[in-house]
């Protein structure tokens, strides 16, 4: 490794990100910068953070982002009060403006890089991602371990459904030997959702860590009156360990119950025993299960069983 190699790479990556926003006026009407700390705003806990952290995240100079913020203050996206840790420091929380345009901001950065990705074979995609943790860990990201905090549930952004057929695909092929057949299921599945889904009786749901999808759950009709079905539950094999595939569960379970369903029913295999402990917590009950030949695999496959009348859970 020389000198010139870094700065090779750099001219290289920079003329990459600039692609990225060519012709589209990606933070317009704000700067990079402000772009950058409307994004930490946005992923901040629910009752925001202090103007100290923001600027330590950051990196930023203390007069800067202070214009900053007056700006966001006087364009009406950023409340500011004393924070209740400390009255010396400022407690900076967004309004619904400023949520919107995040919002925005984030939906044109991932159409972006999904039009970016899209020419990267599928089979690349995870060595992208493992090289560019390996230069951020060996060049110096001092930032502390994920916490649960961390993680934010949302509902699906354009490209997200895509993601749910490639992960599950890719995962349990590596973790369990599973052929094509498993990737065509999951794919009509997501394709029935995507084509024809009751918003107010389903749902999908996307677990994200430091901006990028590491989990999912989907909740859809069953064929039985009154009973929702769980699909898909995956969780990142980086991203375990934080309770995601509890809280994935745990805010589909809330769902179910708030729309009225009677219960909520899933299929599953014995050899997933990480989801089926994290079912069990939930309250869901074993019902059946029977062994069957399918994705290449000689598999016990187990139906399961919450009853929302019965548990409070």
């Amino acid at each position: 490794m020389t000198v010139q190699d870094i700065r090779a790479f750099n001219r290289f990556y920079t003329n990459v990100i600039g692609a990225l926003d060519y012709g589209r006026h990606l933070y317009a009407p704000y700067t990079l910068t402000e772009s950058r700390v409307l994004y930490e705003l946005a992923h901040a806990p629910d009752d925001g953070t202090d103007a100290a952290d923001l600027r330590t995240a950051l990196s930023l100079d203390s007069g800067y982002l202070t214009r900053i913020l007056n700006k966001f203050e006087e364009d009406g996206l950023v409340d500011r009060a004393p924070s209740a840790r400390d009255p010396r420091r400022r407690r900076i929380v967004l309004t619904q403006r400023g949520r919107e345009a995040a919002g925005l901001l984030d939906e044109r950065a991932r159409e972006s890089v999904g039009e970016l990705l899209g020419n990267v074979p599928a089979d690349d995609r995870q060595r992208l991602t493992e090289a560019m943790r390996t230069i951020r860990t060996i060049l110096g990201d001092k930032r502390p371990p994920a916490t649960p905090e961390d993680v934010v549930l949302r509902e699906p952004a354009p490209g997200d459904l895509g993601w749910i057929i490639e992960r599950n695909a890719a995962l349990y092929a590596s973790e369990f030997g599973f052929n094509a057949d498993y990737e065509g299921l999951v794919a009509r599945i997501v394709a029935d959702f995507a084509e024809d889904h009751d918003p107010h009786l389903e749902r999908a749901w996307i677990a994200e860590l430091d901006g990028r999808p590491v989990g999912c759950v989907m909740c859809v009709r069953d064929d039985a009156p009154g009973s929702a079905r769980l699909r898909l539950l995956l969780v990142e094999p980086d991203a375990r360990g934080l309770g995601i595939g509890d809280r994935l569960v745990g805010a589909l379970v809330d769902f179910a119950r708030e729309v009225g369903y009677r219960d909520v029913l899933l299929w599953t295999n014995d050899i997933l025993g990480a989801a089926r402990r994290i079912y069990q917590r939930h309250g869901f009950v074993l019902v059946t299960e029977k062994t069957h030949r399918s994705f290449g695999q000689d598999l016990n496959g187990q139906d399961w069983r919450l009853d929302l009348y019965g548990t409070t859970e």
